[in-house]
């Protein structure tokens, strides 16, 4: 049986994920930092698929110190569940986000988003690399912001920028280990990311939706099922990518 590592499984695009996995017979250690109980609701809900296993650890990207005794966690349930010493996918999906603007600025918003959505991930692939399967893959969640500029987006977008461009130096360093490396940069989507901006503001939907090919903004399950298939072996001969799911936004 493969296994994932996927960051940021609670809810929103980790959540459509993970369920995606488990629907596949992959094996699912998901993270969460803030909402334990939707966490064991996206493990509950993976185990009704007749044999499919899954567990949820408490992470806390910005938190680089706790990154080894996560690993250890995970290597407990490798060995307590999958009687696995090593795991072979791994999706970097947890992050923040949030516009403010230049004249709004606070170190402290930069900092969470710098340690949160690039920082965080970096170093912790670096952990978990040392026990990743050779001829396994890596994938990364960018933004389409990372390339268009919203307004009140230059942080976020230029740090999600940075772990695309990170997407391709990595998958270099790892070729010769025959581990894939590609990111996924979705559009618009209707998650509770940036604390349900689109529930709090449902106003923002149409606008978006109108600007969109489709003529609707994403869903999760339309970004996690990208991120599935960049994981299987069909796209076992694409690497260094990164590919817009966004419905045609702003085409």
């Amino acid at each position: 049986m493969k296994i994932a590592i996927v960051t940021g499984g609670s809810n929103g695009i980790g959540k459509a994920t993970a369920l995606a996995l488990g629907k596949r017979g992959i094996g699912v250690i998901l993270t969460y930092n803030s909402y334990k109980d939707r966490a064991e609701e996206v493990v509950s809900e993976i185990e009704k698929n007749k044999g499919a296993r899954a567990v949820a650890l408490k992470l806390d990207l910005t938190k680089k110190e706790t990154f080894g005794t996560f690993a250890a966690e995970v290597k407990n349930k490798l060995s307590e569940i999958w009687n696995r010493n090593s795991f072979d996918y791994l999706v970097n999906n947890g992050g923040v986000g949030g516009p403010m603007t230049m004249t709004d600025l606070t170190d402290t918003y930069f900092e969470q988003i710098l340690n949160t959505n690039y920082k965080g991930p970096i170093f912790l692939t670096k952990t978990l690399l040392t026990f990743m399967e050779d001829n396994g893959a890596i994938v990364n969640t960018s933004s389409s912001s990372s390339n268009k500029a919203f307004v009140g987006y230059s942080i976020y977008g230029s740090l999600k920028a940075a772990l695309s461009s990170w997407t391709k130096y990595l998958a270099n360093e790892l070729a010769p280990r025959k581990i894939r490396v590609n990111a996924v940069s979705p559009g618009p989507t209707h998650s509770n990311f940036g604390d349900g901006v689109f529930d709090k503001y449902p106003e923002f939907i149409q606008p978006l939706a109108a600007q969109t090919a489709f003529g609707r903004i994403g869903l999760p399950e339309d970004i996690g099922n990208v991120i599935v298939n960049f994981l299987s072996d069909d796209f076992g001969w694409v690497t260094a990518q990164d590919i817009e799911v966004s419905g045609g936004h702003l085409l």
